[in-house]
């Protein structure tokens, strides 16, 4: 009886005395949804803003000159109301003048200087939601996680941030279900200082960026 009080103690310090063993396995989960709802992006005059040509002469010297503003037509239509936000990818990376999300290039003259930016303005005051008249704008900087007061201010799209819109105004919950969005957006453009490019032949301005449609 005594042996055997005194062996379980003994048997316990023999296995805490053991060393730690490292696990040689670790398991991977993949996760996500499919969801049913499909959202269409689309803007008018096929995405397309032309400056037509642009003499050098009328490029300021020593700081950047701004071209006349442009708009276009934004329209996300869904099969189904559904809860989005909206980013903006530069497929010119690298080539705006200024680093920020919100900025997007216009590519590189012929000697690798960048040519300049823009940028596209979202106005809730200029945005229509189903039935909806008055809509507010929100961001995000955190992915979804968390969303700005939704006011009327108007939001430059970013390519880090998300944009979306609600019925509700001074909501922090983000987007509400939305089936058919029409905004009616500004472009703006920025072209470099003359004395930083080589305009010794023609150059054309090489902006591109994809709109996404993230769901909620």
């Amino acid at each position: 009886m005594h042996k055997h009080c005194l062996a379980l103690p003994a048997l316990l310090l023999l296995v805490s005395a053991q060393p730690a063993l490292a696990a040689s396995t670790v398991d991977l989960s993949v996760k996500g949804q499919v969801t049913p709802t499909a959202c269409t992006p689309l803007l008018s005059s096929g995405g397309m803003i032309d400056y037509g040509k642009i003499s050098q002469h009328d490029l300021n010297l020593d700081k950047g000159t701004r071209l006349p503003i442009k708009q276009l037509q934004v329209r996300i239509g869904c099969n189904a109301p559904a809860r989005f936000a909206l980013r903006m990818r530069d497929n010119r990376n690298g080539s705006a003048t200024v680093n920020s999300e919100i900025y997007y290039g216009l590519g590189f003259d012929n000697s690798g200087n960048r040519i300049g930016l823009y940028s596209m303005t979202f106005d809730p005051r200029k945005t229509l939601v189903d039935s909806t008249s008055l809509i507010y704008g929100t961001e995000s900087t955190t992915g979804g996680l968390a969303w700005r007061t939704a006011n009327l201010n108007t939001i430059e799209i970013g390519a880090n941030s998300y944009l979306g819109f609600t019925e509700t105004k001074d909501s922090v919950a983000g987007p509400s279900a939305i089936q058919v969005l029409i905004s009616t957006v500004k472009v703006e453009a920025v072209i470099n200082a003359r004395q930083n490019l080589d305009l010794s032949t023609d150059t054309p301005l090489d902006g591109s960026a994809t709109l996404e449609v993230l769901y909620l």
